[in-house]
Formats: C-alpha cells, structure tokens, sequence
C-alpha cells in the first residue's frame, strides 16, 4: 500500500504578500504581527498550541538564551498533548497539500518556525 506523500512546508514571513504556491498558510506565532491586518494576512489556521511557551521566548531572548537549547526546551514543549495533536493535524495537512508557516521573526530559519518544519517532517 501506498504511503502519503508530505509536502515540506515552507517557511515565509508573514509580511510578504500570499502566494498561490502557499497552499493553507499557517501563523505558528503566539502574538498577532503588530500593523498586519487580518484580511491583509491570508492567515488560514492559527494553532497557538504550537507556539513556544511565554516562559520559553522570553529566555531565548534573554541574555542566556541559546540556539541549542531552545530547540531541545520548544521540543519537549511540542512533545505535550495539545502540541502533540496539533502537531498531528498540521501533518494531515502537509500530506494533504502545500502548507506555509507564517511568522513575524526576521530570520525565520534561526526560530521555532523552523523548528516546527523540521518536525512536521519528521512525522
């Protein structure tokens, strides 16, 4: 029997305008992008359950905050029930079609986004 195939999702900022290559256009952070209009977005799932924890961003960003171990801190995070399942739907969705996950950071491959892709496609 014939697996799924997944598409990788893509990572865009949520500034850029939509592209029809986006597919269903996922927003993975906790905060609304300040001065980004909701219709302007083309936002079409926002799972706030897969967003770092407050806590977790806040150290990150702090003086001790570092790459390494944030990834492994937001990945027990996503290991949680709730990320877990949201987690899981976010797959149903990439073996489904392209899918594109949206944030505000300046440098998405260095942010949970990223991380997030990676998991998606390693499920």
């Amino acid at each position: 029997m014939p697996t799924a195939q997944h598409h990788v999702p893509r990572l865009r900022r949520v500034y850029e305008p939509p592209e029809p290559a986006d597919g269903t256009r996922i927003l993975v952070d906790r905060l609304w992008p300040r001065g980004l209009a909701k219709a302007v977005a083309g936002v079409d799932e926002w799972p706030r359950e897969l967003t770092p924890s407050n806590e977790l961003r806040r150290w990150y960003h702090g003086p001790e905050g570092e790459w390494s171990e944030f990834r492994r801190r937001y990945e027990a995070e996503l290991a949680a029930p709730a990320a877990a399942e949201a987690l899981d739907r976010l797959r149903g969705l990439t073996a489904a079609g392209p899918v594109t996950l949206l944030t505000a950071v300046k440098e998405p491959e260095r942010s949970h986004a990223s991380i997030l892709r990676d998991q998606l496609g390693s499920g």
